[in-house]
């Protein structure tokens, strides 16, 4: 069974990303969806689960060898009559198998030639799902990675303290606090040096986000349009359907046994028609792959579009609340953020430098984000409130050196405006309300 998927997994590699770039629901498309549909491939042209894939027979016709007719009717389309397509008649024992009895002139015939496309269809969307991430990564270009790489396991660094960096194995190396200040001011000086630049960050993500969510509406679209219009319905009539008779929704969709006419001229001169009965064990698979792929679509919906709602919340709020920061920052890089540093992001970043700030969370130790969110905090709140006071921030550093409960941080409040106001008066007056 293993030696069928050995040509997908020698090209796959299922180990965690060391560094990330995009988010849960860019990865539901770019690895979930993109195996998954590796292994609908394998499946749907492996002749060892289901043996050969239409299997045919013309009444015993000896002038008809059996490959002749199994490569015909593979190969052309086969069909079904709807007006067979009745249980009733199938139970009473008027017709043989769903959709499959005499054919008249002015049947209408349900033909299906779908199953010769679908390892075909099944890879192209396993390439169009994978598509938005290598845009994404050519327009990212490694630059997350250049910055962070070699911060990411540097816990003991802060509780073992080395002269020179140590080699542990060939991918890991115990750096020194040194090395990790050092490389922690670099980090600061390139995000100071791109403030304005990295504007492009966020839209390009954004953008190939949507490209994920375009491209899964257009795949469900063409799904529909391949099984002739019935793919919208199929989860819907599976979990309705009654599997008890002789007959279920997914047989309409994928019948198991189809009609073929096999011409070819006669001793005589004539054309013969040969009415063949074909057993179409690849539709077993087909019925099967289709319908796990309708809820996993529907699943690729709803995290697409908790995605979008997210990714507008954060644009919405980035700027407008300390506590979301903190939030937001928090669940980047674990462990208790400085309010005054929420606010300071908050009134400093455009949207495209706070979310590139918060991937850089996402790739880096606890301890060494927050030494660069301090050390970066310092150099933007000294541009930007260098001539001018801020309340908000002169608050935040208020409860942090007072540390004290409620009560008394409102009498500090109040005595600073009693000195605010004996600093608007003259100097004599002063004197006499400080006497």
């Amino acid at each position: 069974m293993l030696k069928s998927f050995e040509a997908v997994a020698n090209q796959l590699k299922f180990k965690a990303k060391v560094i990330s770039i995009d988010n849960l629901a860019f990865k539901f498309h770019y690895r979930a969806t993109f195996i998954i549909l590796l292994v609908c491939t394998v499946l749907v042209t492996s002749r060892q689960y289901i043996g050969e894939h239409i299997r045919c027979m013309t009444g015993g016709s000896p002038t008809i060898p059996e490959h002749v007719i199994n490569t015909f009717c593979f190969f052309t389309t086969t069909f079904t009559i709807v007006r067979h397509l009745n249980e009733s008649m199938l139970e009473r024992g008027n017709i043989p198998h769903p959709g499959i009895g005499p054919v008249h002139d002015d049947d209408e015939k349900k033909f299906h030639a779908y199953y010769q496309w679908v390892p075909f269809v099944l890879f192209g969307q396993a390439i169009m799902f994978y598509l938005p991430h290598l845009i994404w990564r050519s327009w990212e270009n490694g630059r997350i990675k250049i910055l962070v790489y070699g911060l990411q396991m540097t816990s003991l660094s802060w509780h073992i303290h080395c002269q020179n960096d140590v080699q542990i194995t060939p991918n890991h190396t115990l750096q020194t606090k040194s090395t990790i200040t050092n490389r922690v001011a670099i980090i600061r000086m390139e995000f100071l040096r791109h403030l304005r630049i990295h504007r492009w960050w966020a839209p390009r993500l954004v953008f190939c986000e949507f490209l994920c969510f375009a491209n899964l509406i257009l795949q469900i679209h063409y799904v529909n349009e391949f099984l002739n219009g019935q793919f919208l319905r199929l989860g819907i009539d599976f979990i309705q359907g009654n599997y008890e008779g002789p007959m279920d929704p997914l047989d309409v969709v994928f019948p198991k046994v189809t009609k073929c006419h096999f011409y070819k001229y006669g001793p005589s001169g004539s054309i013969q028609k040969h009415d063949a009965l074909c057993v179409m064990a690849l539709n077993v698979m087909n019925e099967k792959i289709y319908t796990f792929l309708w809820f996993w679509f529907i699943l690729l919906l709803v995290v697409a579009l908790a995605s979008f709602t997210w990714r507008f919340i954060t644009w919405i709020l980035h700027s407008r609340s300390t506590r979301f920061n903190g939030f937001v920052f928090s669940m980047a890089c674990p462990g208790r953020l400085h309010p005054l540093d929420m606010v300071v992001i908050k009134k400093t970043l455009a949207y495209s430098d706070w979310l590139f700030l918060y991937y850089i969370a996402k790739n880096l130790d606890p301890p060494v984000f927050r030494e660069l969110l301090s050390s970066l905090v310092k150099e933007l709140r000294g541009e930007v409130f260098r001539e001018e006071s801020d309340e908000e921030v002169e608050e935040v550093e208020l409860r942090r050196r007072s540390d004290i409960d409620p009560d008394q941080f409102t009498k500090i409040q109040q005595q600073q405006q009693d000195i605010e106001k004996i600093d608007m008066v003259d100097f004599p007056e002063k004197s006499d309300k400080l006497a």
